[in-house]
């Protein structure tokens, strides 16, 4: 029966089924220590750049002796005995977040002098330089133990503390100690089974979203001079455009193109800003839409005297992240008035070029009706000559006839005959013309 379901499976249904159940959350109990580190890859760089988190993972495993995951994981957990790692590979980013567990009468303040971070080897943290985007330290301790002296672990005096879920105090100052990591503690005053797993990884998906998220800010402040500059040159040339005049000889073509080559540059820089910050701005949204949910999930209580974790980041993160969400959509807005700037632009071009056929056609039509003109004169000149022709060939016949014998005379004859002879030549053109006209 197990080889015919299989047979009917569609070939992504087990590995869609396995993607709910494979990132689970940590086993852990109070006194628990927790380092965590998120390592940047990026994306614009493609594959290599995420393989080589694969093989930072590899270096991890062989200097322990451990068997490395598969090319292509996204996740990986072992227990190496005196710690475990837990690996996940994203998009942009790879987490490390290593766990131990503390002495029962550990006090909190003392619990950050016995982080994992010390097991790992100093070899292969040095492999990290440049690309660490966050690192945390989490004490997971008692809710018995002394709470009066938690401040002092911490260096900045603005704390965010809050009851969480239903069975967990949590305090940060969401700042970056001495020692280069930001330090979360976490007192268990009645949580249930895997909910500090899930605590804990909630807070410190809080920690790296909340970093990978405010990397749209740098580029919002880049861009947003780009922007200024921009403006300024589109505002030059509305007004080149209102100066410009359509009423020109030449239709202030000359003008017009100049300004049609400005509109382009312009379109293509604001291209190649969408480009290059589209997507850091796209990211950062979706990281800060991750980091309000997990927020979400804590289902906070406030403790009077200290702001909760969502009234911190209300006040610090909003900001940052309003102002890249304006400045995308300043770039998306100025797009447009670009692309509407250029449309008018080959819309008066156009009327110019129309101006000029026009004139164009003006002057050929001018030129046809002076050649008509001028025909006309000729014909009749040739009317002219052509009877003179055929009165001086009748005149020499009438001569002939008259040394001849016969009772004529001459010049009597041709006096009569010039009327008759032209009038017979310009109605043989009047019949050529008609013949002409209405083989057209």
């Amino acid at each position: 029966m197990n080889a015919i379901v299989g047979a009917l499976n569609h070939s992504l249904r087990v590995p869609l089924a396995a993607e709910l159940h494979s990132r689970p959350f940590l086993r852990l109990d109070a006194p628990e220590a927790i380092t965590h580190l998120a390592v940047y890859h990026g994306v614009a760089s493609g594959p290599p750049q995420a393989h080589s988190q694969h093989l930072l993972l590899g270096a991890l495993c062989e200097h322990f002796g451990v068997a490395a995951p598969r090319p292509g994981a996204s996740h990986f957990f072992h227990d190496f005995g005196s710690f475990s790692l837990k690996w996940e590979c994203h998009t942009e980013f790879a987490t490390y977040t290593v766990t131990s567990s503390l002495a029962q009468d550990v006090a909190p303040q003392e619990a950050f002098a016995h982080m994992p971070l010390a097991y790992l080897p100093a070899a292969w943290l040095a492999q990290l330089a440049g690309r660490l985007m966050a690192a945390a330290h989490v004490a997971l301790v008692k809710g018995d133990a002394d709470a009066s002296s938690l401040p002092k672990v911490f260096e900045r005096s603005l704390l965010a503390r809050s009851s969480v879920m239903q069975g967990a105090e949590l305090w940060s100052d969401f700042a970056i100690q001495a020692d280069g990591f930001s330090r979360f503690v976490i007192r268990d005053i009645g949580m249930r089974e895997l909910q500090a797993g899930r605590l804990v990884q909630r807070v410190l998906e809080i920690e790296t979203y909340r970093m990978m998220a405010l990397l749209g800010l740098p580029a919002a402040r880049a861009v947003g001079r780009e922007l200024d500059r921009v403006e300024a040159e589109l505002a030059e040339l509305a007004d080149a455009m209102v100066a410009t005049d359509m009423a020109q000889p030449d239709g202030g073509n000359g003008d017009e193109q100049r300004l049609l080559e400005q509109i382009t540059r312009l379109a293509a820089r604001m291209e190649k800003l969408s480009l290059a910050n589209g997507y850091r701005f796209s990211a950062s949204r979706a990281y800060f839409r991750i980091v309000r949910a997990r927020i979400e999930e804590l289902r906070e209580v406030r403790i009077e005297g200290t702001p909760t974790v969502e009234e911190f980041m209300e006040r610090r993160l909003e900001p940052a992240m309003h102002t890249c969400e304006a400045t995308g959509a300043r770039q998306e807005a100025l797009g447009r008035r670009i692309a509407d700037t250029n449309d008018l632009l080959r819309t008066r071009v156009g009327l110019v070029q129309e101006m000029q056929n026009r004139r164009i056609l003006e002057s050929l039509n001018a030129r046809a009706a002076q050649q008509l003109r001028l025909q006309l004169a000729v014909e009749g000149l040739s009317v002219a000559a052509i009877s003179y022709y055929l009165v001086g060939l009748l005149g020499y016949a009438g001569k002939a006839a008259k040394a001849a014998g016969l009772p004529l005379n001459p010049d009597l004859a041709l006096g009569v005959l010039v009327p008759v002879v032209a009038g017979a030549v310009w109605l043989a053109q009047r019949r050529v013309h008609h013949k002409i006209e209405k083989s057209h």
